[in-house]
């Protein structure tokens, strides 16, 4: 029987598990500075497919038990790059979930990055961040973040729950995670429970700061928010360690640690 550390709150049980997100790889516009939001679903350009690649070679010993994707074309290819090149992706099915959608643009999108970052500057705000006419405003964003996390906190406690040691405990990983030494498994060696969200850039800045700022998550050593809260590179990687217990029928978030944020060691010639 294969034994897993046991975190213990008092009388209360809890797991924990990891979270890793994943930037999907470059496109045409990225690479032409363009956005596309939600209603430019261009695939991946023959650099963001080197990039997928490279991502799948790099995470191919990460074990996964769930995989959580974006309905655009250029997370979906992503995904199922990195999926491909993972044996413990071979039985898993990859959700896709419009919650993951990147941000809307509104009458921006198809139009240059830069034009936008002027307006923002002009508006006395910063890109990511501003809302162009007919975009999703960040608490509109927020909230879908926020709805993503709370279904999936459900589903995987649900699932996994009562799995584990013969004595009803669930499993979950030490107190203090395995330190970062800038291996692809940092921060979930022993954890079998994890989590593959691939979504995109500015929504992953909603994310980051709505765990920072909202959840209290703990950041890496020697990591600012500026770093937290910039935009990941293509294939950028960012991962977190949740910690969940049970209240009622319900699982309720208890603690948050960012491991690493924006990784792309795998993409660097």
């Amino acid at each position: 029987m294969r034994l897993y550390p046991v975190l213990y709150c008092h009388s209360m049980k809890a797991i924990t598990f990891g979270l890793t997100l994943v930037r999907h790889g470059e496109t045409q516009y990225n690479k032409e500075g363009l956005l596309q939001g939600q209603a430019i679903d261009l695939p991946l350009s023959e650099a963001g497919l080197k990039q997928a690649e490279a991502a799948g070679q790099y995470l191919r010993d990460v074990k996964f038990s769930h995989v959580f994707v974006s309905d655009l074309k250029r997370a979906k290819q992503t995904a199922e790059t990195i999926m491909k090149h993972n044996s413990s992706c071979l039985g898993l099915q990859m959700a896709c979930d419009p919650l993951l959608k990147e941000i809307s643009f509104g009458t921006a999108e198809g139009g240059r990055l830069q034009d936008v970052k002027e307006m923002a500057k002009a508006a006395g705000q910063s890109f990511p961040g501003f809302t162009p006419p007919g975009g999703e405003t960040q608490e509109q964003v927020k909230e879908r973040v926020k709805e993503f996390l709370e279904n999936m906190l459900q589903q995987i406690g649900a699932e996994r729950w009562n799995e584990g040691q013969d004595d009803g405990s669930s499993p979950a990983a030490p107190a203090e995670a395995s330190p970062v030494e800038g291996h692809a498994d940092d921060g979930v060696r022993g954890i079998p429970i994890h989590a593959l969200v691939v979504t995109h850039g500015a929504y992953m800045c909603v994310v980051v700061r709505y765990f920072v700022d909202e959840l209290h998550c703990r950041l890496p050593q020697g990591c600012d928010k500026a770093r937290m809260f910039s935009l990941s590179p293509n294939t950028g990687l960012s991962r977190f360690t949740v910690t969940v217990r049970k209240e009622g029928d319900r699982f309720v978030l208890s603690g948050i640690r960012c491991v690493f944020i924006h990784r792309a060691d795998h993409v660097k010639a």
